[in-house]
């Protein structure tokens, strides 16, 4: 099993994750823009930023013994996801509508903060 501190943890995981396969996929419509000179380095900053957070907490979820085995997609609506714990395997369900908004939410904050630098 695993503790609500531990399930936040594999929560935000989950949405970084999310959030830099959206962004690898919108990356390869932004080289064609017109002002992909502009947009193409603020992206690459963007990822190198979610994956280090990304990489961070997956070696915080290793220390725990915790690692993400794999999604499936239940129907339209909801995946599963299954996590391998030291002690038994978990399945946490997700409403896919939530997990879009939250990633949108997520790489809204990132992007927000980047440009008050």
């Amino acid at each position: 099993m695993i503790n609500p501190g531990q399930r936040q943890l594999v929560h935000k995981f989950l949405l970084l994750d999310l959030a830099i396969k959206s962004l690898q996929v919108d990356y390869l419509k932004v080289e064609h823009f017109k002002l992909k000179k502009v947009f193409i380095p603020f992206m690459d900053s963007l990822l190198k930023d979610l994956r280090n957070e990304c990489f961070e907490l997956k070696r915080q979820l290793a220390q725990q013994r915790i690692r993400i085995v794999g999604w499936t997609k239940v129907d339209e609506y909801f995946s599963d996801v299954k996590i391998a714990t030291s002690g038994n395997d978990v399945d946490l369900r997700y409403a896919n509508q939530a997990l879009k908004t939250k990633v949108e939410h997520l790489l809204n904050n990132h992007i927000n903060e980047k440009l008050k630098m």
